[in-house]
């Protein structure tokens, strides 16, 4: 996983546009962006994250708190 491309998917697309991707991925096909990552697996890991962020966005958090709680999360799950 890496943070900074899970932060530019979240800046550069809509929730919307997030989850067509992951679909995407689902189904075996290709999504209609440019998703980083060394596998689907990573894809989709960062694709979550970032749907994660834009659903706190969504209820009313600004981008910037957003993500550093999503960095949180991740720091917490590991340790």
């Amino acid at each position: 996983m890496k943070l900074p491309v899970i932060r530019g998917l979240a800046e550069d697309h809509s929730l919307e546009e997030l989850h067509a991707a992951e679909n995407a991925i689902l189904e075996e096909e290709k999504p209609a962006f440019e998703v980083g990552g060394e596998d689907e697996g990573e894809q989709l890991t960062h694709l979550l994250g970032a749907i994660w962020i834009r659903e706190q966005m969504a209820d009313g958090m600004d981008f910037k708190a957003a993500f550093r709680a999503f960095a949180q999360r991740v720091r917490d799950s590991i340790s």
